[in-house]
């Protein structure tokens, strides 16, 4: 396998493409204009730096990482060569089921063609290809470049080749793989979205404020982020989408968003991206304060 295609160069595509480049790779970093994706390498060549300061990564290494991400404004010249296609696409089903069919017929046979979604069903975004049994679930866990962990997810006609495949590949990019079976959510986020979403409505109901709820979970848990800074740093707006595909994958009410989630993104308060959440951004992620509207 020689030729990585990444379709997005936002958060998750940039660390895609970051990560398949420091193992070696040729990576073909695609997205729909070239701002976004001047934007995208921009960030990678930022988390280099940061390696090299932390003395991991030579300047050399990070000089040869680079020359190995090329961008693609065009989606059919961006995968023609490509031996696995890796979408990393905004969290919409309409437009991944869009991009699939256009990668059936754009993409060469025999290549892989795998989604980062954290909760949309690989079966169904088989469903629009002739090439079910190449089609796979590839989920990163954010920061990509960090992060050991990648679920692998198997649609309802993935083949063993193409799972053991992703598996392996996955290894060799030092990551920890772990195959899961194609239902909403996969285990990632059908543990962690309700969580995150009982936080909410702890804060909603008065329960608590958010400060408290994040300290209770961060030194009574053990975990390294309360729900709502990390929900937060996922971005309200994906949490939402996944909570929605729980509650219609699953038919059940305990799925159901908060209220509160919902007029946070209807008001446009996502989290880190849009500067606000439950926490205030203004001085960077590293100086949060608690927002305005719940103090």
């Amino acid at each position: 396998m020689n030729i990585i295609a990444v379709i997005g160069s936002g958060t998750m595509g940039n660390g895609i493409a970051h990560t398949f480049a420091q193992f070696g790779y040729r990576v073909n970093l695609i997205d729909i204009n070239q701002e976004a994706l001047n934007k995208g390498l921009n960030t990678v060549s930022k988390n280099l730096d940061r390696q090299v300061l932390k003395g991991t990564l030579t300047e050399d290494q990070k000089a040869e990482t680079l020359q190995l991400i090329s961008l693609h404004t065009d989606l059919k010249e961006g995968v023609a060569e490509a031996d696995l296609i890796v979408e990393a696409a905004t969290e919409n089903l309409e437009l991944k089921l869009k991009i699939f069919r256009d990668l059936d017929t754009y993409a060469k046979a025999g290549a892989i063609l795998a989604s980062n979604t954290s909760s949309i069903s690989i079966t169904h975004i088989a469903s629009v290809t002739q090439r079910g049994e190449n089609v796979i679930g590839m989920h990163f866990m954010n920061p990509v470049p960090v992060m050991k962990l990648v679920e692998v997810i198997r649609g309802y006609a993935t083949s063993d080749a193409t799972t053991e495949l992703i598996m392996n590949l996955s290894k060799g990019l030092d990551k920890v793989p772990v195959e899961v079976n194609d239902y909403p959510g996969f285990v990632a986020n059908r543990i962690l979205m309700p969580m995150i979403n009982e936080a909410i409505y702890s804060l909603y109901e008065g329960v608590a404020g958010v400060t408290e709820i994040d300290t209770v979970m961060k030194l009574g848990m053990a975990h390294p982020m309360g729900p709502l800074q990390l929900a937060d740093f996922i971005g309200l707006d994906v949490c939402l989408a996944i909570l929605k595909v729980l509650q219609d994958g699953f038919g059940q009410p305990k799925y159901a968003p908060c209220p509160l989630l919902v007029n946070m993104v209807m008001a446009g308060k996502r989290g880190i991206k849009s500067g606000e959440g439950f926490y205030n951004y203004a001085k960077g992620p590293k100086e949060a304060t608690v927002a305005a509207k719940f103090l």
